[in-house]
């Protein structure tokens, strides 16, 4: 028999008694009680006790993202409670003990623990001496995203894990007033803010080394909402498109969009909006999908179900925070109606296009992450606008100069940067709605407008393969040997371009990538993920002729699957 690990038995032992929620003390105790047999529950316990206690939750750019559940490795609320002391400590440091003290919004979704995450933050900050703002009830991202520059708020919080299975939650830092400059404020944290956030998380400390006030942080009324949704409203063209005649079928995927997007969309003029009823209300277990996130097989199926029956003209889904969109439109024009999900790039391109007369006219930028297509930049030259590419991640996005429209293939939208720095889901939803209903009402589609892209560009279709391992190694050697041994031709065109971005460069900052390119436009961008234990292939092809850019995709995709399958 394997004994369990002393320190991790007196870290269990001591978590068991401090953890503030009851639950998860019970899930400690039972397993400490079977980890000393030699049987395989005894087994799967100490596996269980020695993950929990692993070591330390790392605190990233990303803040913290884990499965929910007791142990230092683990999103629960002690971990929460170490992690908020350390974001007042470094606000403090950052302002001075002479300054005013500093404003934190706090928001949450619906999302297990997401809600005594949030009082738990509100009351540790209010004990370190901030003003706090909480949220009034479980509200997407981007509505948190939005109060930061608002409210002019310091920092915000928002407890989320997105789009992750059922089992994870998540912690979100943005910062704002007097933290950063404009072009940071209301987004993400990026380095050196995370590291020196994290350098002042106490793993040490338990439930009574950190104060926690009774009371003191305001609760937000409605008219926080109602800001947003006034100025979320104002994305729409000024100028008014004729009527507003689309049906549209809408999912949230059991998650807070639909606390917020059906009545958007009503006050937009959009009256024909038909909520997935299955999935309309906020439910933290999911039941309907597998997995949470538009981009998976499966999570569509009631809402393209719904649209058959309905006779929907466009399909509109956020995922379980609402910060992400995606949209499905009609196919082909057979006796049984069927529907096609637009990608990521697809769509980042689409709105781009309708959005570029707009940035040129107001002197503003568009930008899209380096693992997007290039489609949107042979736009925005074509249409004499700035275009940025920046890093993976809404966090650089979101601080390209003169930013006014930006967008990353994993379904990330910012049409309104002033109002929103970071992705937002339902403002894009809006301008997805407006655009579809102005062609609808020219006898015309969202393909239409595609090829009307496609016409200025040529075809850029784009393609992903992804890898998921087991052992972390495998990435780091596949990279290595890429690296080493780089393909001489992609789609049986010559590659004439070979960068490694972990050089770094003066538009872009150095990162784990490579990229690979032909004259004849055919590109692969290869990367680990972020947030996954993955190896992501990103794909794209050009040609005057969208059959013939589609077959050249096709064959890059079989040929980049057998290079990273090693």
């Amino acid at each position: 028999m394997r004994a369990l690990d002393p320190r991790v038995r007196e870290l269990a032992e001591r978590w068991s008694v401090e953890d503030p929620e009851p639950m998860h003390r019970a899930v400690l105790m039972d397993e400490l009680a079977a980890a000393d047999g030699d049987d395989p529950a005894a087994e799967a316990a100490r596996a269980s006790l020695a993950s929990r206690f692993s070591g330390p939750l790392a605190f990233g750019t990303a803040g913290l993202r884990a499965e929910e559940g007791p142990g230092e490795s683990r999103m629960n609320r002690l971990v929460v409670r170490r992690t908020a002391a350390g974001l007042g400590r470094h606000l403090w440091n950052e302002l001075g003990p002479d300054q005013p003290a500093p404003l934190v919004a706090v928001g949450y979704d619906a999302r297990r623990g997401s809600a005594d995450f949030a009082a738990d933050t509100a009351a540790v900050l209010t004990a370190a001496g901030a003003q706090v703002v909480l949220l009034p009830r479980a509200l997407p991202t981007p509505v948190l995203a939005f109060a930061v520059r608002h409210l002019h708020a310091d920092a915000g919080v928002m407890v989320t894990a997105s789009h992750n299975p059922p089992a994870d939650n998540g912690y979100k830092v943005y910062l704002g007033g007097r933290m950063t400059d404009e072009a940071g404020r209301g987004a993400q944290i990026v380095s050196p803010a995370d590291v020196q956030i994290a350098a002042q998380i106490d793993h040490d400390a338990w439930t009574a080394d950190i104060p926690l006030a009774a009371e003191g942080w305001e609760v937000a009324g409605e008219d926080l909402l109602e800001a947003y949704r006034a100025a979320a409203l104002g994305v729409l063209d000024p100028g008014g498109h004729p009527g507003r005649d689309l049906r549209i079928v809408y999912t949230p995927l059991h998650g807070v969009g639909g606390a917020v997007l059906p009545d958007l969309l009503a006050e937009a003029g959009f009256a024909d909006v038909h909520v997935v009823p299955e999935q309309a209300a906020p439910d933290p277990a999911f039941p309907t999908v597998a997995f949470p996130n538009p981009e998976e097989p499966g999570a569509m199926d009631l809402a393209l179900a719904l649209a058959a029956e309905v006779g929907a003209d466009l399909v509109i889904a956020n995922d379980p925070d609402a910060d992400r969109l995606a949209l499905a439109v009609p196919a082909g024009d057979g006796a049984a109606p069927s529907w096609r999900m637009l990608s990521g790039d697809a769509v980042g391109t689409l709105l781009g296009a309708h959005l570029l007369p707009r940035l040129a006219a107001q002197g503003r930028s568009a930008a899209n992450s380096v693992v997007s297509a290039p489609q949107l930049a042979a736009l925005a030259a074509a249409a004499g606008v700035e275009h940025h590419v920046t890093l993976t991640g809404f966090k650089w996005i979101s601080r390209a100069p003169r930013l006014g429209y930006g967008y990353e293939e994993a379904l990330g939208y910012c049409v309104a940067p002033d109002m929103v720095r970071d992705k937002d889901g339902m403002t894009a939803a809006l301008v997805a709605a407006e655009l579809a209903a102005s062609l609808k009402a020219a006898g015309r589609t969202l393909d239409d407008a595609r090829a009307d892209a496609d016409a200025v560009t040529g075809s850029m279709p784009s393609g992903q393969v992804s890898v998921r391992v087991q052992d972390l190694r495998i990435i780091a050697d596949t990279m290595a040997a890429l690296r080493a041994r780089p393909p001489a031709a992609l789609a049986g065109d010559p590659v004439t371009v070979e960068r490694d971005l972990a050089a770094g460069s003066a538009d872009l900052p150095a990162t784990d990538a490579l990229l690979f390119a032909t004259d004849a436009g055919t590109r692969v961008l290869v990367r680990p993920s972020g947030t996954e234990p993955k190896l992501k292939c990103y794909l794209g092809t050009q040609d005057a002729d969208p059959t013939a850019a589609a077959a050249r995709l096709d064959r890059l995709r079989e040929e980049v699957a057998a290079l990273v399958a090693g």
